[in-house]
């Protein structure tokens, strides 16, 4: 059996998983637990996720981060619950329990669930494009919004997620929960962000008439890619830890951000961001996959200038956090010496996206009558 791994007693998984689901353990005789192995998987920043084999079959944990706080932040049954729900709507992997360990510490010693595992491929780099055809690559995309329309057209009720989350004031509430992240992140001067914030506050569309479930944070690099070089495919959609019920289109503009991204880390000299769509590699304009949206959602997709730079905001929020761990010495791993510089160019992509680009930088992707 595997030595342990930081967060993850695979002694006590195996033990667990022997007694609560006997038909899952694969052991080598009735009620024996199982000779299990472990492995951290890496790419996220957040919630930790592991890799385990030994049972019947490859299975995945997933717990808070080490030394997390709040719970609210990191809420295990929040996302065991909506990746449950979203069962033969998108894909998703299939959930096996959820188990609260905080007081017999047998396992996690925290909230933490257990989902089968999917094969499948990350492209979170330019790099990761060389197993797939441009063609293979072209239709991937496509799929990337036929599988985001798919979800906000699922009505939260008939999967029993009417009570998921509060759709009316989504967007206010979302704006003074990123602000108050970056009020607790400031450690140095940033007034393009200051002033981002300021314009996207200033002019909230209304989100009354919209409402659906939200991924939060849906982009290449959080689904699992698999499939033939010429014809990939979604096999599953990851991370969900930040779903709720609200507008959709902040999906979309998530998505539309993270797009051209490659481009802007580049320009900014940053490396480590998350980002395979690069021009060349085979993946339509961002232009076609709002179309595809709007034709699989049925729906006419409004201006979305708003909305992608809110997803400015958001990121440039979270990377301000990141350097101001870094700066104060607790986070360490490659690439957080340099985040910080995609803050500002960030926010001015934002602004550029609102009509108000006060450096002058050429936004990346193309401004469209639509915002796209």
């Amino acid at each position: 059996m595997t030595h342990e791994l930081p967060g993850l007693q695979v002694e006590g998984l195996a033990a667990w998983l022997a007694r609560e689901h006997p038909d899952l353990a694969g052991a080598a005789r009735p009620g024996a637990a199982p000779d299990l192995t472990a492995s951290l998987i890496t790419g996220g920043r957040s919630n930790l996720t592991y890799r385990v084999d030994g049972a019947a079959l490859p299975l995945v944990v997933r717990r808070p981060p080490l030394g997390h706080v709040l719970s609210s932040a990191h809420d295990m049954r929040r996302e065991h619950r909506v990746i449950t729900a979203l069962a033969g709507t998108v894909p998703v992997p299939r959930t096996v329990a959820v188990v609260d360990d905080t007081d017999a510490a047998e396992v996690t010693g925290t909230v933490f669930f257990v989902m089968e595992h999917v094969a499948g491929t990350v492209l979170a780099r330019p790099e990761h494009n060389a197993a797939w055809t441009r063609e293979g690559l072209g239709r991937l995309g496509v799929e990337l919004a036929e599988v985001l329309a798919d979800l906000h057209t699922t009505d939260p009720a008939a999967v029993g997620l009417a009570d998921f989350g509060r759709p009316a004031g989504f967007l206010g509430r979302q704006l003074k929960t990123w602000r108050r992240q970056y009020d607790a992140s400031r450690s140095r001067t940033q007034p393009l962000l200051d002033t981002l914030q300021e314009r996207l506050e200033a002019a909230v569309p209304d989100d009354g008439a919209r409402t659906g479930i939200v991924h939060g944070d849906y982009r290449l690099d959080n689904v699992l890619v698999a499939g033939p070089p010429d014809a990939p495919h979604v096999a599953a959609v990851l991370d969900w830890e930040m779903a709720t019920l609200g507008d959709p289109l902040v999906d979309l503009g998530m998505l539309g951000m993270y797009w051209h991204i490659d481009a802007l880390a580049a320009a900014a000299g940053v490396d480590g961001v998350p980002g395979a769509v690069v021009p060349g590699a085979g993946y339509p304009d961002f232009d076609e996959v709002i179309d595809t949206y709007a034709a699989r959602a049925r729906i006419a997709v409004p201006d979305l200038s708003w909305y992608r730079a809110f997803a400015c905001y958001k990121l440039a929020v979270i990377l301000e956090g990141i350097h101001y761990r870094y700066t104060g010495g607790q986070t360490v791993g490659a690439g957080f010496d340099t985040i910080g510089a995609l803050v500002e160019p960030l926010a001015d992509e934002g602004l550029a996206r609102l009509g108000d680009a006060p450096a002058g930088r050429p936004t990346t992707g193309p401004q469209t009558a639509g915002g796209a």
